[in-house]
C-alpha cells in the first residue's frame, strides 16, 4: 500500500509518500510544494498546489491520502487560506478517486512521538528514525510533518488490514526492529 501524506499550507505544502508492507514503512518520496510566488494571488497558489499534488499522484499512484486538518489559529484570514489549501489537496486526491482521511495535529504528533504536544523538531527526529533515514535533519519540517501524517495513518490501523497489538514495549520492539536506532 502506498500512502500520500500532506501537510497543507498556502505558502508551502509538505508532502510525504511511504510504502507499507506488512509492518514496515519505506520512504518513497518527500518534499515541499512552494505555492507562493511574488505577485501571485491566492487562487494561483491553490492551482499550483492542485497541479503539484496531481503530478505526485500520477508518479506514485498512492492508494490513499492522509492529510492534516487545520483546527486552530489566531488569524481568521490565515485559517481561511489554510483551509482552502487543505481542500485543494483533498480535491486533487478525490478527483483521482483516492480516499482521503484527515487527522488533527495532536493525533499526528501522538501517533509518531507518543506526545500530542511534541515540537516539530521532535516529530522530524521520530520520522527520520522510523523511516531509517540516513542523515538527521535531512528533510524540511514541512516534509517531515507530511510524512508524519502518512505514518499516523499507518499507526491508526489505516495502513494494514489488521492492526498489531502488543502487550509491552519489549514485544513492540521485537516486532518492529527497523524502528530502533
Amino acid at each position: 500500500m502506498i500512502i500520500l501524506g500532506v501537510d497543507p499550507g498556502s505558502n508551502v505544502t509538505g508532502f510525504g509518500i511511504v510504502r507499507v508492507e506488512g509492518r514496515s514503512c519505506t520512504l518513497i518520496d518527500s518534499g515541499v510544494i512552494r505555492a507562493a510566488k511574488a505577485g501571485d494571488d491566492h487562487t494561483l497558489r491553490l492551482k499550483r498546489i492542485y497541479d503539484s499534488i496531481c503530478i505526485l499522484i500520477g508518479e506514485h499512484i498512492p492508494d490513499l491520502c492522509a492529510i492534516e486538518m487545520p483546527i486552530y489559529g489566531n488569524n481568521p484570514q490565515s485559517m481561511l487560506k489554510l483551509g482552502r489549501a487543505q481542500a485543494t489537496a483533498m480535491m486533487a486526491a478525490l478527483n483521482h478517486e483516492i480516499p482521503v482521511t484527515e487527522y488533527t495535529p495532536k493525533e499526528i504528533k501522538k501517533a509518531v512521538t507518543g506526545n500530542g504536544n511534541a515540537s516539530k523538531e521532535q516529530v522530524r527526529y521520530m520520522v527520520e528514525t522510523m523511516l531509517a533515514m540516513p542523515k538527521e535533519g535531512s528533510i524540511t519540517l514541512d516534509a517531515s510533518d507530511a510524512l508524519a501524517v502518512a505514518l499516523c495513518h499507518v499507526h491508526r490501523g489505516g495502513g494494514t488490514s489488521a492492526r498489531a497489538s502488543h502487550k509491552n514495549w519489549a514485544a513492540f520492539i521485537k516486532d518492529n526492529p527497523n524502528r530502533i536506532r
